[in-house]
Order: structure tokens, then sequence, then C-alpha cells
């Protein structure tokens, strides 16, 4: 297709209108033709046209930006897919990996272009980072520490599904997303753990042997948010590390949306964090929760 690419919003929680309804609204390349929630009043609030029913909105658009919770998210987005709509998909892509898989298997069968909201990797830094330690040989490791209040207080602490899954649900797919693409693939977890309150300690590992670390809490109260990664091995560098948030979250997702457009207008279904990449991402938790719970 070309022009404008007609999208529509589901949802109308603190994420949708802090980064998906502005976002889709200020993009040149975008339209956000209909919003549908299930707080119609929160929707209007977004400055977009509000429908009754998700069927509704499919028939308004191209593509469906998603802002739910994962077991809500599956359906909806098979049903985006089956009927031929592109989709921007939140991380975790399902309630479960084999939701994920099915997510994954409607995408494919229909044609149709996806990206999920890893918001980091679309960030400045993240992509520089990840470009200076693919320039090095020699890596032997990672960690990584992302550790919040985000469940204590706050726009995200009245989230049910936040709360049942904790920070393995919410910030693991970002933290594995972000070893997995500096490290190489994670093959397997070799431990996972959950202790009090809501703290998460994994062993990843990775194609070629290597390991990595992760701790992630969002019941700490750290001010600010503490996140660093870093990479260590035998090579010039020896330890580059990842700290901080450099880029807002609206801005990574400005360039999330200008890839997608390109996606869409080039007839493009693959990218490098798709649905089949989530999916991937869902295995590895999938496996730590299973280790974490016995």
């Amino acid at each position: 297709m070309s022009g404008v690419l007609r999208v529509g919003l589901v949802g109308a929680g603190p994420w949708a209108t802090t980064v998906h309804g502005p976002g889709l609204l200020a993009h040149p390349g975008v339209e956000l033709t209909a919003v549908w929630a299930r707080r119609p009043e929160a929707a209007a609030a977004l400055g977009a046209p509000v429908v009754g029913e998700f069927t509704e909105l499919l028939e308004r658009v191209d593509a469906v930006a998603f802002a739910v919770p994962p077991g809500v998210q599956e359906g909806l987005a098979i049903r985006a897919a089956e009927a031929g709509k592109h989709v921007i998909l939140e991380k975790p892509v399902a309630g479960d990996l084999a939701g994920a898989q099915r997510v994954a298997a409607a995408v494919e069968q229909a044609g149709v272009a996806s990206i999920v909201v890893f918001i980091r990797r679309f960030a400045p830094e993240v992509v520089q980072w990840l470009a200076q330690i693919e320039a090095h040989d020699g890596w032997a490791g990672a960690s990584a520490r992302w550790l919040s209040g985000a469940l204590l207080g706050g726009a995200y602490s009245h989230s049910a599904w936040r709360h049942a899954g904790g920070a393995l649900a919410d910030i693991g797919p970002h933290v594995v997303d972000l070893l997995d693409a500096a490290l190489g693939p994670v093959t397997d977890v070799l431990a996972a753990h959950r202790g009090e309150p809501d703290i998460w300690q994994l062993v990843l590992q990775h194609e070629g042997g290597r390991t990595s670390t992760a701790t992630l809490s969002m019941a700490l109260p750290t001010r600010p948010t503490v996140t660093d990664l870093a990479v260590y091995g035998v090579n010039d560098l020896a330890y580059l590390e990842l700290s901080g948030r450099a880029t807002p979250a609206p801005d990574a997702y400005a360039q999330l949306l200008d890839e997608f457009v390109e996606l869409v207008n080039t007839g493009q279904t693959t990218h490098r964090v798709d649905v089949t990449r989530g999916v991937h991402i869902q295995r590895v938790l999938d496996k730590a929760l299973r280790l974490a719970t016995g």
C-alpha cells in the first residue's frame, strides 16, 4: 500500500494514553482512525474517533495497535490478523507460550506485518550499544538489572496482570530481548528463582555456551528505576555497559512507527522484533516460570 496508514488503537490505559495514542496522532505517516477500549470515556480522551465494537474498528483500519493485557491481546490479535490487518503487539505477545504461538501462526498465515513493542530496541543509545558489541568478538557473558517500584504505586500499580506475573511478565521480555540481542540467541534457562518482594534471578545460556544473569523486580522502592546491562569478555573493550534510559519512550515509539510504516509500504513481513521474535522471548520466559514454580 501507499499513503497514510490507517491505524486503530485497542486500549486506553496509561501506556495507551502516554505512548501509543500520542505517537499515532503525531506521526505523519499514520492516521489514528479509531479507538476501542473497555472504558469509552477513556478512549474518547485520546482525541480520536471511538467505536463501540472491535469489529467496527477492523472495518475502518489497515493496522491495529494493541495496548491491552497479554491474555486479552491474544484473541484480538488473531482476529485482526485473520482480517488482514497489520499489527503492533505489546509484550508479552499472549498470556502463555501456546497463545503466543497461535498469534504468530495467524500473522504468518495472513501474511501481514508485525512489530512487538520491545521499546528499548528503538532507542538510539541501545542501537549504538548493540552495534559496538557486534563489532567486537570475544564476549564471554552479560548481566542485567532492572529494579523499580512500579507495583508499589503510580500509573501501573493497579494492573492485575502485572501483579500476577510480576517483573518476569512485564519487564522480563525487555531484559531477555536485550541480553539475547547482545550475546546471541538464548538456548536455555539454567536457573530461575522468584523471591520476595517479587525479585527474580535468572541464569540464561546463549548460543556458543556463553551465559548471562538477570535480576528483576518491580516491588522495590528504588528511585529512580535502575536499568543497567553490560557485556564482558576478552577483547580490547573487555566491558561495555548500557546504563539508564536516555531516550523517552514516546521518542522510541516514533522510531518504531517509522519502521512499521516502512514495513507495510514495502510489503515486508519480517522485522528484528516481529511476532516470531516475540514467541522466542516468550519461550524463554515460559521456561523460567516453570523452573521457578517447580
